[in-house]
Parts: C-alpha cells; sequence; structure tokens
C-alpha cells in the first residue's frame, strides 16, 4: 500500500491536534498553527485530494470529472450560486462560508464536496494555485446596500473585498465573479466600483468589466437587481466578458407557487391580517384608508420615498419583489397574493428558483435569511453557462 493510499484510510477525525499539525507539515501546509482542528483537517484532506497528491477512489471528496471547468466559491451561503454554476456543468473544488447553518446546508446539499467553514481569509489557497478555472463569490453586500448608511468599503463587510483581491492575486483563476447590490454603481459617486476595480485589477492581468442583471429576465420570477463584476485573464482573451442574453419567457409568482411543497413559516399578528385584507395583489400601504397609513407608518408618512415593500402584498401575475432576509418586517414584507400570511420557507425557496430538494438547515429565521442572500439559482446556472461559452471560445482563438 501507498503512503498516499494509507493517508486515505486515516480517520483524521480521531488526531488530536498535535498530530494534525504534524500531518500538515508532512504534507507541506503553511500557517496552520493558529488554526482550529476542524479547518486542519480540512486543509488535509483538500492536500490529499488534489491531483499531485494521486488521490484514490477512496478519497471522501467527489473528484472532478474529465474535461470540466472548476470553481471555488467563497461566501457561498447557502448554495445558490454554487447550485446554478453546477447545473450549467462546473464543478466546485472548494466551498466556503463563515456562517455555520450555511455550511450545514452546503454539505446537506453538495455531498462530498469540499466545504470550509471559516473566515475566507483563514483558509490556504495555496495548494489551489494553478488549478483554478473560476474564483467567484458572493462577497458580501450589506455595506453597500441601499437602506442603511451605505459605509461600502469603510465597513467591515466591504473591506472583504480587499480580502478577496488577495486571494485572487493568490490563485490567479482564468477568471472571476462577484455579485453585489446595485447599490454598488452609485455608492460614493461611481468611486467605490473604481477603488474595487483597481483593487481587483493591481497586478493588471484580467480584463474587468460588470453589468447589473435583473433576475426576472433571466428565468425567476423575481425583481432582483444584482451587479455581476467579471475579469478574465488577458493572457487567455483580450475580449470583455459576453453576458447571457435576456430570455424571452418571463415567469411570474403564479409559476412559482403552483403545486409548491407544505412548509414552515412565519405568521402575522391578528392586527397586520386586518390591514392585508384591505390590500390587493399588487398592492401595498398606499391602497388602505389614509388614517390606516398614518396610523401604521408613523413618522415616516411625511418622510418621502415610494416605501413600496411596506405591507406589500405580491401579485400571482407579476415577478414578486426581491425577497430579502425575512418576510414580515415593516420594510420587508412580501405577504402571499391570496392568502393573508407571509410566504413560507418553501415558497421563498421556489420563487429564488431553488430546487424543491433543496433543504435548509437552522432556525426559521435562519432558514429565511439563508435563502433571501443567496443568488437565485436559475440565474446563476445562465451565469455558468455563459462563463463556460467565454471561456471555450478563449481557448479556441489561442
Amino acid at each position: 500500500m501507498s503512503e498516499q493510499q494509507a493517508d486515505s484510510n486515516i480517520d483524521f477525525n480521531n488526531m488530536n491536534k498535535t498530530a494534525l499539525l504534524a500531518k500538515c507539515t508532512e504534507l507541506g501546509i503553511t500557517k496552520c498553527k493558529s488554526k482550529p482542528r476542524s479547518e486542519l483537517i480540512n486543509l488535509i484532506k483538500t492536500k490529499l485530494a488534489s491531483p499531485s497528491s494521486q488521490p484514490t477512489p477512496n478519497n471522501e471528496f467527489v473528484q472532478q470529472p474529465p474535461n470540466t471547468l472548476n470553481f471555488i466559491e467563497v461566501c457561498a451561503g447557502a448554495g445558490g450560486l454554487s447550485s446554478g454554476l453546477m447545473k450549467a456543468g462546473l464543478f466546485p473544488l472548494l466551498l466556503n462560508d463563515f456562517n455555520k447553518d450555511c455550511c450545514e446546508t452546503l454539505k446537506l446539499n453538495h455531498p462530498g464536496i469540499n466545504i470550509i467553514h471559516s473566515p475566507m481569509e483563514k483558509i490556504d489557497y495555496t495548494p489551489y494555485i494553478g488549478r483554478v478555472d473560476i474564483l467567484t463569490g458572493g462577497v458580501p453586500c450589506q455595506a453597500f446596500s441601499q437602506a442603511g448608511e451605505r459605509l461600502g468599503l469603510n465597513d467591515p463587510r466591504g473591506a472583504l473585498m480587499y480580502r478577496f483581491a488577495e486571494i485572487l492575486n493568490t490563485v490567479k483563476p482564468k477568471l472571476f465573479m462577484i455579485e453585489n447590490v446595485k447599490g454598488l454603481l452609485s455608492h460614493d459617486n461611481g468611486n467605490t466600483m473604481r477603488t474595487i476595480i483597481e483593487t481587483l485589477n493591481a497586478s493588471g492581468l484580467y480584463n474587468i468589466t460588470y453589468k447589473c442583471l435583473d433576475a426576472s429576465k433571466y428565468g425567476v420570477p423575481q425583481k432582483r437587481e444584482r451587479i455581476f463584476i467579471i475579469g478574465i485573464l488577458k493572457t487567455i482573451t483580450q475580449t470583455p466578458f459576453v453576458f447571457p442574453t435576456e430570455l424571452t419567457t418571463r415567469p411570474v409568482v403564479r409559476d412559482a407557487l403552483a403545486n409548491v411543497p407544505t412548509s414552515i413559516g412565519a405568521k402575522y399578528p391578528a392586527e397586520k391580517i386586518r390591514l392585508f385584507q384591505m390590500i390587493p395583489q399588487g398592492g401595498c400601504w398606499i391602497n388602505l384608508p389614509v388614517a390606516e397609513q398614518i396610523q401604521y407608518l408613523g413618522n415616516s408618512y411625511n418622510s418621502g420615498g415610494g416605501k413600496r415593500g411596506i405591507l406589500h402584498r405580491l401579485s400571482m401575475d407579476k415577478p414578486s419583489l426581491t425577497l430579502l432576509c425575512t418576510p414580515s418586517q415593516k420594510q420587508t414584507e412580501r405577504c402571499h397574493p391570496i392568502e393573508n400570511r407571509p410566504l413560507t420557507v418553501r415558497e421563498y425557496a421556489r420563487i429564488q428558483t431553488f430546487d424543491d430538494t433543496h433543504q435548509f438547515i437552522g432556525s426559521l429565521s435562519s432558514q429565511y435569511k439563508q435563502i433571501g442572500n443567496a443568488v437565485p439559482v436559475e440565474l446563476a446556472r445562465q451565469m455558468g453557462l455563459a462563463i463556460k461559452k467565454n471561456l471555450e471560445l478563449a481557448t479556441q482563438t489561442n
């Protein structure tokens, strides 16, 4: 039996940290003394799964099929982006998220895939140098949202863009993709976007372009505008990335809710049910009598702005408004089109185009948050197909 085969039979979960550190040293894994046991185990398994390690069929991780493009995704969330990319025929080398529930959800739905629960900057990416086709991630977007203070790169979450750039410069994939909120375009009069692109391309290796896509135009029954930033190695092609073509078929909420499985869901208090009884499909607080509007909105009644997400009832015959992290808070209400209740978890997932078989781990609020933060699966699939097409054309022209 070879040394590599012997390693594949070791139960690393039973090894103490000292033994795990010794194995890391043996395998050439560096910068790991401060890492927890769970992360050391993942690093060892990742190293053993690499082509240079010549993994055996007994290896725990699924091996990349031949002639397929692969990807690493950081800030992977509940798997909307990864599921769509996999549906497009791409293979995940590594999925990462800092949220434990998200990682448990990923493990449940992507069995055999290397999933690491850790801050993305704490992972050793050196085993992947020269191996990665695509680096991607939904780097946290709250810092650039149109709601709140919009601190951007001054917010610790916005600063994760710099961490992504460090990973990019380490791995140097053929292509990278970042998904973020539309507010990134206008933040600080466009200076934030310029800073991000300059940071991502400090090495000058990539042709970078970006576009705001509305998910409702790509097979998703939801108005959800997101920025996609794409960079392709200049050594592969000088042609900017070509984004997917908008589809002529536009699904609506009725399509999403047809025969949806029953599931858990949030509930409205009696007073909110009373108000929703006065609101038609596609309506919101403006459909209430003026006295009810003033009482419900309070001081915000005179503050201006659209506020159409307040007391919003979806319409069966239109795409949903953007699903957020909860369906029942005052600014994020997404009432069922016909019934006086919030959307259930499975209804939320349907509108985000998750398969009915995709399960979510955690509390009810955690499940809503995972789904609301996800990239719609079908939009991700369309982007995955475009990525394949762009990289295949680049290969043919070189």
